[in-house]
């Protein structure tokens, strides 16, 4: 291994001498490693976590193929030597065959690693996938999210089982990054995607993570508990590892060849080796069965079910090498009105997918649905009883149909203003009541809200009568510069 003095002599480095750099947000930090960890392999929390040595001895990812989309991946570390295949340059700066890094933190090449890297001892960095292959698809430096349709259509024209996305960009992805991401659902891809980094100014998950049929993925701490970092969002799938997460890094960018990271692109990557993992244990299973095993067995956190912060869990892969799911015919987080629908039925005429969602969700999705129906019931009982009851009532009052109104007339409706002296000309109120002035009877909005928006002052839809009230503003355009963790 090397450090700043060139190689180090004897296989464990002293942690002293073991310096990296530390990517958060868009900003570099050389510090020193703890004195606790002296390896590669003892700042490999994660793998404990995952028990990724037990999933190892159901799959290790032999025979499938992931694509990096990314900066390109330095094919010549030691942990990737062997793991890279031959992958293509996008833009006018991206590498030939996607076989350099040229990002400058050597952020596609922390990506392989974590997926596949090969492992071989406590100083080289074991992947979660060791046995699959990497596909490099350049961006180039700086991700232009024009570019990323293209790069996808050629990840599936070349044998990517797994899409790994660990960047994006803010906003609404555009039609062509839909159409691409629908042409890998077709083609039997599972895409992965970061959730984005509020280090970076992200506040809510964007694009690609955000197009529905994408494994979105959230961050976690070490102590199992949402990353505080990780940009949270009803399009978050799964949640994996986030924080100082070591990968491997071009000797050019690292003098000892690693990097330590708290972002959800760490956590993309992770989930990129576990469907990798699911793929070569099953390799008869297409894509949407693989994407349903991995929901399906997550370990719920946070709130019972599917929620904004940890999807439908943590990703377990042990539980998905091994647990018994039942089989779907299309992709769960596109069908959302049939779990067997595929993604094209769910697509409408302009090519759009539809909503996110699945048809029941993890653990106690059935007890809800079995809720929902009995509360549907019980309504509809309550309502009659009242409905008879009322009726009861006007014939109470109004004698049989026919017999006219009783006597001194019909009594008024409730909360109808008492009999009495006629509203004031001016102001609309009955004597007695403190005038209101802008105020219809019966009509009480508060300061600068209308009845049904949220307290936050939120503008009313174009139209509404409201005065004064501006137009909403438009959202804002994607941002083109790189996202990456």
């Amino acid at each position: 291994m090397r450090t700043t003095d060139g190689l180090l002599a004897g296989r464990r480095p002293a942690a002293a001498l073991l310096a990296v750099l530390v990517a958060t947000g868009t900003g570099l930090l050389t510090t020193a490693v703890p004195a606790r960890a002296e390896t590669v392999r003892g700042y490999q929390w994660y793998l404990d976590t995952l028990r990724i040595s037990q999933a190892h001895k159901l799959a290790k990812g032999s025979g499938v193929t992931v694509a990096v989309i990314d900066g390109g991946v330095d094919a010549t570390h030691p942990d990737l030597r062997g793991q890279v295949l031959p992958g293509h340059g996008i833009g006018g700066d991206a590498a030939a065959d996607g076989r350099r890094d040229s990002h400058d933190l050597g952020h596609g090449t922390g990506m392989a690693g974590l997926i596949a890297g090969r492992g071989g001892g406590e100083d080289r960095l074991l992947g979660i996938a060791p046995a699959a292959k990497i596909l490099p698809i350049s961006v180039g430096a700086r991700f232009d999210p024009g570019e990323l349709p293209t790069a996808i259509r050629w990840a599936v024209a070349n044998g990517a089982d797994v899409i790994n996305l660990s960047l994006g960009a803010r906003g609404q992805a555009d039609q062509a990054q839909l159409d691409a991401i629908r042409h890998a659902l077709k083609n039997d891809v599972v895409v992965v995607a970061s959730a984005g980094n509020r280090e970076q100014g992200d506040l809510a998950v964007g694009a690609p993570a955000n197009i529905p049929g994408v494994v979105a993925v959230s961050g976690l701490a070490r102590n199992g508990l949402s990353f505080a970092g990780s940009v949270h969002g009803p399009e978050v799938v799964l949640a994996a590892p986030q924080e100082r997460i070591i990968s491997p890094r071009p000797y050019s960018v690292s003098k000892n060849g690693y990097g330590l990271t708290d972002g959800t692109s760490d956590s993309a990557a992770i989930v990129s080796g576990v469907a990798a993992l699911v793929r070569s244990r099953y390799p008869n299973l297409d894509a949407a069965n693989v994407v349903n095993r991995l929901i399906r067995t997550a370990d719920d956190a946070g709130r019972s079910g599917r929620d904004d912060v940890y999807g439908f869990g943590a990703v377990d892969p042990v539980a998905a090498l091994s647990g018994k799911v039942p089989a779907v015919r299309g992709n769960p987080l596109v069908a959302a009105a049939d779990p067997s629908a595929s993604p094209a039925d769910e697509a409408d005429e302009s090519g759009k997918f539809g909503v996110y969602g699945i048809s029941v969700t993890n653990k106690v999705g059935a007890a809800l649905q079995v809720g929902l129906c009995l509360a549907v019931v019980v309504g509809a009982i309550v309502f009659g009883v009242l409905a008879i009851r009322r009726s009861r009532r006007r014939r109470a009052l109004t004698g049989p149909p026919g017999a006219g109104p009783p006597p001194g007339g019909w009594p008024p409706p409730p909360g109808h203003p008492p009999a009495g002296p006629a509203r004031h000309p001016s102001t609309g109120q009955y004597p007695g009541r403190p005038p209101q002035p802008g105020q219809h009877p019966g009509y009480p909005p508060q300061p600068g809200q209308l009845p049904g928006y949220p307290s936050t002052g939120a503008p009313p839809a174009p139209g509404s009568g409201r005065p004064g009230a501006a137009p909403p503003a438009p959202p804002a355009p994607p941002r083109a510069d790189p996202d990456r963790s």
